[in-house]
């Protein structure tokens, strides 16, 4: 009877796994904050994490990517055109929420 047992589980995980085979993976919606919570402002060469450290882009798709969604928090020249190199102390909107 043990013997019995073990040859249907192993059917029955047999048959769950070519039956898996068959559906597609599918990616999961997932968002990764980025260095201390968050970008907290965006520039054509890079963007501040809230901490205040300064980030290269990883690619164009990113900085798109982040345009788009944050365009109140983007500026469109580098960084260190700006005072304090793009740092804005006193647009943390993030306080504020």
């Amino acid at each position: 009877m043990s013997r019995r047992v073990t040859l249907s589980i192993l059917g029955a995980a047999l048959v769950a796994g070519s039956l898996m085979a068959g559906v597609p993976a599918v990616a999961a919606d997932v968002s990764i904050g980025i260095g201390g919570g968050g970008i907290a402002f965006g520039y054509n060469d890079g963007y501040w994490d809230r901490e205040h450290h300064w980030h290269a882009w990883q690619n164009k798709e990113e900085a798109e990517h982040w345009r788009a969604e944050n365009r109140e928090h983007y500026y469109a020249r580098n960084h260190d055109r700006d005072e304090d190199q793009g740092w804005r102390e006193k647009e943390r909107y993030w306080d504020h929420h």
